[in-house]
């Protein structure tokens, strides 16, 4: 059951993220639904759980776009589990703490694509990426956070992804 409701989310940011919010684009860019949502997991379940989410829901970012296929899986299952780390140490119920995490861990995985990028030898000014791209996506995330995250803190202590990794 727990699994249908996450392939649910994950489809349904994928659809929210090519569609809804093509035409919700800030300052050229629009917000990376599947991170916050693997942000939002991994916090919530550890770093296993959102190393495995991280992974799916990259891939299927990978698989959409053509493109690269892996690069969004690894950034973003090193970013789930980096960010699983902190599943018994922070603050969860805070949406503000976790527009922070989503920042940072936005911050760090679009950095990693963009180092992806480059070793692949696709040259970007490193001035574009970073506030052309990773900057801004980190802020749109992280304003995206501060709207979502409790509606899925509620699913995940009382709702139906509560004791999804027992």
């Amino acid at each position: 059951m727990h699994v249908f409701v996450l392939a649910l989310l994950v489809i349904l940011a994928v659809l929210l993220q090519t569609t809804v919010f093509q035409f919700l684009r800030v300052a050229g860019v629009s917000p990376d639904l599947i991170l916050v949502l693997v942000v939002f997991f991994a916090i919530s379940n550890g770093p296993r759980h959102g190393a495995v989410l991280g992974f799916v829901g990259g891939l299927v970012q990978d698989l959409l776009s053509g493109f690269y296929i892996g690069m969004n899986a690894l950034s973003m299952a090193l970013t789930g589990y980096i960010v699983g780390l902190g599943y018994h140490t922070l603050f969860r119920e805070s949406p503000w703490i976790m527009a922070a995490i989503a920042f940072i861990a936005s911050l760090g995985a679009q950095s990693l694509n963009y180092l992806l990028l480059l070793s692949l030898g696709v040259t970007i000014l490193p001035a574009n990426a970073l506030f052309g791209v990773i900057v801004p996506v980190a802020v749109y995330n992280s304003a995206v956070a501060v709207l979502a995250y409790r509606r899925y803190y509620l699913s995940s202590t009382r709702g139906v992804l509560r004791n999804f990794s027992n």
